[in-house]
């Protein structure tokens, strides 16, 4: 990709999309204290779709029927399947575990490349999944009875459907405008997350439609997770992308467990341990090398 006279402003992007896919983790983790898992997903894919729609420009090529099943791939196992283990992942195993595991996609997104597109993999990408493996390991070992060994393998989940879903997408990615192929998929999800939450709101949770109504700080996080930690996010997300190759803006994925874990040991006291640490460290170095070189994969 050629210099771009906006790559300073395309950084500043980046940092803050980072920054609100980190912060994400700490809201989720105060809403779902209120609300049932599904119901939440299901307000922050409208409130995202409703936003994407007006965000995306006046699309001049239809979806073509060929591709409308790597579409709903993306909807219905990627927004839908995997965001909802990571969000039941949350509730489990804390916010800066969830965040942390989550700082594998770029790692098991190199595989999937390799498996599914013949990317080949270099010295540098095979040590960095290492690293980021036994990072994982460190975690496991020592916190998964604090964090909830459900979580934490619901978590694990969520990345490897979510980094299959994103590296197989890209077969559709490149034919149609980012922000559209996005609405479709936030819309799908949407539809999938409907009927669960009615069954989570009729069966036990019915105190939750008087909550969206009078739990202002609640409804004000629900804004925030679905205007801007989702519609703002992808927009930033989607204009870095348009700036910078794939592999520099996966390069800041770090961030997002960093900005996590600060906010989850400021909000919610969250006992960081020395191999939680440790295991930070490897994970983070690991997907940086796993990064280098990386052209195609974010």
């Amino acid at each position: 990709m050629s210099a771009q006279t906006h790559t300073p402003n395309a950084y500043l992007a980046l940092i803050l999309t980072f920054s609100l896919w980190g912060s994400l983790y700490v809201v989720s983790y105060f809403v779902l204290g209120k609300l049932p898992a599904f119901t939440i997903s299901f307000i922050r894919f409208t409130l995202a779709w409703l936003m994407l729609s007006v965000l995306t420009p006046k699309e001049q090529t239809r979806l073509k029927k060929k591709d409308f099943p790597y579409i709903l791939l993306l909807g219905a196992v990627g927004y839908f399947l995997a965001v909802g283990a990571q969000l039941l992942g949350t509730k489990i195993a804390g916010s800066a575990m969830t965040s942390l595991i989550n700082s594998l996609n770029p790692v098991t997104m190199t595989l999937f490349g390799a498996l599914l597109f013949h990317e080949k993999l270099t010295r540098k990408k095979l040590l960095g999944i290492c690293l980021a493996l036994v990072g994982v390991y460190c975690i496991l070992g020592f916190n998964a009875r604090t964090a909830g060994i459900t979580g934490i393998l619901l978590s694990l989940f969520a990345v490897v459907v979510w980094s299959f879903v994103s590296v197989i997408s890209k077969r559709v990615t490149g034919k149609y405008h980012a922000l559209y192929v996005t609405r479709l998929g936030t819309g799908i999800a949407a539809l999938c997350y409907l009927p669960v939450s009615i069954v989570e709101i009729t069966k036990g949770h019915g105190e939750a439609l008087h909550i969206l109504v009078t739990d202002i700080p609640c409804i004000l996080a629900l804004l925030y997770m679905g205007f801007l930690c989702t519609g703002l996010a992808y927009q930033l997300w989607n204009y870095s992308l348009t700036q910078l190759d794939a592999s520099t803006c996966s390069s800041f994925y770090p961030i997002q467990p960093m900005i996590s874990t600060f906010l989850g040991i400021l909000c919610f006291h969250e006992v960081i341990t020395r191999s939680f640490v440790i295991g930070s460290l490897l994970i983070i170095a690991g997907v940086l090398l796993s990064l280098s070189g990386q052209r195609k994969y974010c």
